[in-house]
């Protein structure tokens, strides 16, 4: 059985795993309207593993016995001033995430709740996928520049990204 302040702070994480979904697919939108095709489809798989890993918790906390108790979303911001302020917001976003996720794992050792502990062990590797990657994209548009061409270029790579559901071959 889970415990009830487990219960209720996975609870707040599934929220704010669709908070990144939403957040993510506020991305997409703008990168649509740039003409960044890829940008937006980029966005569009980040929006998939956000909705993944909040399924991912609803079914954890529904096989453990708890009660999943969805709450409103908060609307996502909806401009940015370039692609590189829109990465640049991911990587802030994930690292706030980490930092959600790590008080999940600080909790389930606190309660000595050992099956959650290790549930979350999975979201702690991620995280650090999840950081990474964004923070990649970081990089490669800082290189790109104002650099039509080298714009052009990523649009192609962010493009050809595909979504693996958890636990699929990549």
């Amino acid at each position: 059985m889970l415990d009830k302040q487990m219960e209720k702070a996975l609870n707040e994480q599934i929220n704010a795993e669709f908070y990144s979904a939403f957040l993510y697919l506020s991305m997409a939108a703008q990168f649509d309207d740039m003409g960044l095709a890829g940008g937006g489809s980029w966005m569009r798989v980040q929006y998939q593993e956000e909705v993944a890993h909040a399924m991912k918790m609803f079914d954890y906390v529904v096989e453990r016995g708890g009660r999943v108790k969805l709450a409103a979303i908060e609307a996502p911001k909806v401009k940015w001033a370039s692609g590189l302020t829109m990465f640049k917001d991911a990587l802030a976003h994930e690292e706030k995430v980490t930092g959600l996720i790590n008080g999940l794992v600080d909790l389930a050792i606190e309660i000595h709740d050992h099956a959650t502990n290790q549930f979350l062990q999975w979201f702690v590797a991620e995280q650090v996928e999840e950081e990474a990657t964004a923070g990649e994209q970081v990089h490669k548009v800082k290189l790109a520049g104002e650099s039509p061409a080298g714009l052009y270029v990523l649009d192609k790579e962010w493009g050809a990204r595909v979504f693996h559901p958890p636990g699929a071959a990549a």
